[in-house]
């Protein structure tokens, strides 16, 4: 995992990198959101569980995370005798996207104006310091 900005530059990365890079996701997580989009119906922590052969609980905390960051959506399916179970699909690729490219221009603004900061700041202190060098 990258640590900087530049590290990240000079990665090879796939598309799937993003939710790492983006929403600080795990590996487990990714191999998770995969297996969702996969499977041609929606499916429950236990079939997620098994695909990723991983224990129930663990799968479930994959799914929670990406249900959170608006990777997966959760559904109700109702017996008939009473009684529910939920089963987790993905969300609409192009609604993440566009939530993803959203958190970017936030993040480049803020970037922009902090760097805009660090520019005033440093500028004045340089002029300071050129003024009083000159005046010696």
């Amino acid at each position: 995992m990258a640590n900087s900005m530049q590290e990240y530059l000079q990665q090879d990365m796939e598309c799937e990198g993003l939710l790492e890079c983006i929403h600080g996701l795990k590996e487990l997580d990714r191999e998770v959101y995969m297996t969702i989009v996969d499977s041609p119906e929606p499916l429950t922590v236990d079939e997620v569980a098994d695909r990723v052969d991983r224990e129930r609980s663990t799968a479930y905390r994959a799914v929670k995370r990406l249900q959170q960051t608006g990777f997966v959506q959760q559904e109700q399916v109702n017996y008939d005798q009473g009684g529910y179970y939920h089963v987790y699909k993905p969300v609409n690729p192009d609604d993440v996207a566009d939530d993803m490219q959203s958190m970017l221009n936030e993040w480049y603004a803020k970037m922009g104006t902090l760097i805009g900061e660090f520019r005033e700041k440093y500028d004045e202190q340089a002029t300071t310091q050129e003024a009083t060098a000159a005046g010696e």
